[in-house]
């Protein structure tokens, strides 16, 4: 498909900066008509954006899973840890329910604590009835302080509530925004990035969408439809040369999946076991020093999987009843993940600039150019560029 023949919003973010699409970058499967994780519906995503004097490049992601007005009614979730050099609050009790109830941010690894305070209150300001009871917050983090002084007090419980005032449907900005302005990729400026698929099932459509806070990878890594770009752009690599002594790749990823195909809190899991798949397609090996950690969810079945104090004696219909995809029908939504997360993590390259942080250290962005060069010439490049 030729760039002037791509939907608007499949080329470019709302602010004009293209995405991977763009680049002539080909892709598998079919997305959803924003090509992000707001497709599936009820989905909304909110950024808080932090770029403050030479030294604060930071920010907060939140995702809503049904929308503002639906929060406390339950999702059911899994987790999966690839490795656990990272933090995600909340996992015990996804782990024991199968279902997540409250909005869900990322940020940077010494923000977790302001940004968890941040979902309570805002929770308990709009939402007091669930705060009656308990709330256990789910927030990610991935390791910015490269470009951010990430041991300052910057990120505040404030700006965690604005993320959630801020989620909306539609078309998501990408690359430095939210939680992913102060983060790299593959020795480039990373971040947040986005796409989604849509899942044919017998007469229905359901949708799978990715959420990636991308920081992870060493250059030499980075694989595009199936090339070895990085091997090619070795050259203005400062975070891996210099007086910078973190490992090539260090950093961490969060991967956010959702989709309102009725999935129990197993499959849940299982789609967050391919999440590595999609990622292990960009080129990573998943380092030691990157914290991989994934979350699925479904919006379907709502108000099952509830887990409230109980006020009276069960009745004859005080049941759960779940409509759910059978296991043996799951290969399509397994297919789903790897493709969206692929493309989620080249939007996050593409649609960026270079970046200068503390201490004047800086992240050159994705040549696109040279990107291109690379792609056009390689015989065995997916589809045709």
């Amino acid at each position: 498909m030729s760039t002037s023949s791509l939907p608007s919003e499949h080329a470019a973010c709302p602010s004009g900066r293209p995405r991977a699409r763009a680049l002539g970058i080909p892709f598998d499967g079919a997305p959803g008509p924003w090509n992000a994780i707001t497709d599936v519906p009820g989905v909304e995503v909110g950024h808080v954006t932090l770029v403050e004097g030479q030294s604060v490049r930071t920010g907060v992601t939140a995702l809503l899973p049904r929308g503002r007005e639906a929060v406390g009614t339950p999702c059911a979730a899994g987790w999966y840890s690839l490795n656990g050099n990272g933090e995600m609050t909340g996992t015990a009790w996804i782990e024991e329910a199968g279902s997540l109830t409250l909005p869900v941010c990322v940020t940077n690894t010494h923000a977790l604590g302001p940004v968890h305070r941040g979902v309570i209150d805002w929770v308990t300001g709009n939402h007091p009835e669930l705060a009656r009871q308990w709330l256990l917050p789910v927030v990610a983090e991935t390791w910015d302080g490269y470009l951010n002084d990430i041991n300052g007090p910057h990120v505040r419980p404030e700006h965690a509530v604005a993320a959630i005032g801020a989620a909306a449907h539609g078309p998501l900005e990408e690359g430095s925004v939210g939680g992913g302005t102060g983060m790299n990729c593959y020795g480039y400026k990373g971040g947040s990035g986005t796409a989604s698929r849509v899942v044919g099932y017998g007469p229905d459509r359901y949708t799978v969408g990715a959420l990636v806070q991308a920081n992870f990878g060493e250059r030499r890594e980075l694989t595009i439809a199936g090339v070895p770009v990085g091997r090619h752009l070795s050259d203005d690599n400062p975070l891996e040369k210099g007086d910078w002594l973190a490992p090539g790749g260090a950093g961490s990823v969060i991967v956010m999946i959702a989709t309102d195909a009725p999935l129990l809190p197993g499959q849940c899991k299982a789609l967050a076991r391919r999440v590595p798949i999609g990622l292990g397609r960009t080129g990573t090996t998943g380092g030691h020093f990157s914290g991989d950690i994934f979350l699925a969810l479904s919006t379907a079945n709502s108000g099952a999987l509830a887990s409230t104090f109980p006020t009276d004696e069960p009745t004859a219909d005080d049941y759960d009843i779940l409509r759910v995809i059978p296991w043996g029908r799951m290969d399509r939504f397994y297919e789903a993940v790897p493709q969206a997360v692929e493309e989620a993590v080249h939007n996050a390259l593409v649609a960026n600039t270079e970046m200068t942080g503390r201490d004047g250290h800086r992240t050159p962005a994705l040549p696109h150019d040279r990107v291109r060069e690379l792609l056009a010439g390689h015989p065995d490049v997916r589809g045709t560029v």
